[in-house]
């Protein structure tokens, strides 16, 4: 596992505890995007078997703004702030991994990004060969959302959507049942 510089302007001087890596390798690679939601975690696992199955290296990215945006941030910039977002993303990146999949593959090569800016722009710049594959997870109705709609119209290598499994019906009627005291510890 390797992790990327990221893109986050005032802040990229702080960087040091970041390795640089050499993405300058034949074959494409497989990039997902990470967000921590259930079809970002299905994406993470397409991925991976998809890295697997093709021998190629896997690039997982999270992307991530200043919560009050861009341009309020340019106004009053700070650089605090902007690290611990970035602690957050890469905190959630790596939480991501550990929730789909137990961990990091070790059979792969696998290298986490956490790049400041938009997902979709992120994405597109990220997986910026034709032989790549770009793999994103979409949830039921989705398609019209920002960042896979910015993916499918930019990308210049195949886009792999991967969509989340919805709830059964049964499963949402026993979900409304749950109540607080269905999660104490047992004894």
């Amino acid at each position: 596992m390797a992790w990327d510089r990221p893109s986050l302007g005032a802040y990229e001087e702080g960087c040091s505890e970041m390795a640089m890596v050499d993405d300058e390798r034949g074959g494409g690679r497989v990039v997902v995007g990470v967000g921590g939601s259930p079809a970002s975690l299905a994406a993470v696992r397409s991925a991976v078997a998809e890295a697997r199955r093709s021998g190629r290296p896997l690039v997982a990215v999270t992307a991530w703004e200043p919560p009050e945006g861009e341009a309020l941030y340019r106004r009053w910039p700070d650089s605090g702030w902007a690290r611990h977002w970035h602690a957050e993303a890469r905190a959630r990146l790596a939480g991501a991994f550990e929730e789909a999949l137990g961990g990091l593959p070790a059979d792969l090569d696998v290298t986490l990004r956490v790049v400041r800016d938009r997902p979709g722009p992120a994405l597109v710049e990220l997986a910026d060969r034709p032989d790549d594959l770009l793999v994103v997870g979409v949830r039921p109705r989705s398609l019209v959302r920002a960042a896979h709609r910015h993916v499918r119209r930019h990308a210049v290598c195949p886009v792999l959507s991967v969509p989340v499994r919805p709830l059964q019906r049964a499963e949402l009627r026993a979900l409304r049942r749950v109540r607080p005291t269905d999660f104490g510890v047992i004894r």
